[in-house]
């Protein structure tokens, strides 16, 4: 468990210490949980798992369906909460690792994906592997309704990814569809991290209806976090390439609105994506300019926007110590957008 912690170290801010430091005990038994479901009499599953497991990753996800659970009056330690967490990092997991071989992504939390390291047909096979895995270890829920929000998931985040293929290179994408590619590749399964939650706390359908909001509002947000941050941060804090989106042809909001207010800037977006280089303007004067004519702060602003949504949402729970520390997840993206 020592390098899980460590790993989480390296990660978390002021205002999420407080929350991995609540619930440490319910994300050590999600984690030795995950190593049993990913051990497997195939030593190179077994080899592929640990490395996968090993590479640490902040755990948001699990970390939200506990909350959610104990917000919503259930038991975050049961064996279906720790159970259910495992199932939501194993398809986070899988999503991953399916998104480095589309997008060609040599790092992936700061080493080496896994499909630079062992090749895309290893890697799309033990992405397979992870998200059966995570329908074996969900279905011994023996819940059909746990089983139909999976289901609809998975098939919204490969939807959203399927999507976002026919986009790549392109630059007539707006907002509307960009926000329906942010949802179902990224929002969705924070949604469902949080649905489930209530799910498992037999929650009344007020308390089940305002955490499935608060997931979506969050991961927007959470999203956009992220897209700024490729176009701002360097490697190190991205714990990836930093710029990588715009060099895999993906037109994410920050570029949808410069582009809105500096047409003339859409030939040299272009050029970059066909280059797969920033060599018609660097990366650092493409962010200072993004700052320059107000784009960093509308998206801040539209951010704020849903973590005050989210924050709202949670009005109908009761006051308590998950509840606090729901709040102070929020308090995370925005500490993120500073």
């Amino acid at each position: 468990m020592q390098r899980f912690a460590l790993a989480r170290q390296d990660v978390l801010s002021n205002s999420s210490k407080r929350v991995f430091d609540l619930i440490r005990r319910e994300l050590e038994l999600a984690e030795r949980e995950f190593e049993r479901q990913a051990a497997s009499n195939i030593q190179v599953i077994n080899y592929l798992g640990e490395y996968l497991r090993s590479s640490g990753g902040k755990r948001v996800r699990p970390a939200l369906l506990v909350l959610a659970n104990y917000a919503a009056g259930g038991d975050g330690s049961s064996p279906s909460s720790i159970r259910l967490a495992t199932v939501m990092e194993m398809l986070h997991t899988a999503t991953l690792v399916h998104d480095d071989i589309i997008d060609n992504a040599d790092v992936r939390r700061n080493r080496s994906s896994i499909n630079a390291r062992f090749g895309n047909q290893t890697a799309v096979l033990m992405g397979d592997w992870l998200y059966m895995t995570a329908y074996a270890t969900a279905a011994a829920e023996r819940s059909l309704e746990i089983i139909a929000m999976l289901t609809r998931l998975t098939r919204r985040m490969t939807e959203g990814e399927l999507i976002q293929l026919t986009r790549i290179g392109r630059l007539d994408i707006g907002e509307a569809e960009y926000f329906d590619i942010l949802r179902r590749k990224t929002a969705y399964l924070f949604e469902s991290c949080c649905e489930i939650g209530a799910v498992l706390a037999y929650a009344s359908a007020a308390e089940r209806e305002a955490l499935r909001s608060y997931g979506l509002d969050l991961g927007i947000a959470f999203q956009l976090s992220d897209d700024v941050l490729d176009v701002t941060a360097d490697s190190s804090v991205l714990g990836k390439a930093a710029g990588s989106d715009l060099l895999e042809g993906k037109l994410t909001l920050p570029l949808i609105l410069l582009i809105e207010k500096l047409p003339e800037m859409k030939a040299t977006i272009e050029s970059i994506m066909l280059d797969g280089e920033y060599k018609s303007i660097g990366r650092d004067d493409l962010s200072r300019m993004l700052g320059e004519v107000g784009v960093l702060d509308a998206i801040k602003d539209r951010s704020n926007e849903h973590i005050s949504s989210a924050r709202k949402s949670l009005d109908v729970l009761r006051e308590s110590e998950y509840r606090s520390c729901l709040e102070e997840v929020l308090s995370f993206v925005t500490d993120r957008n500073s």
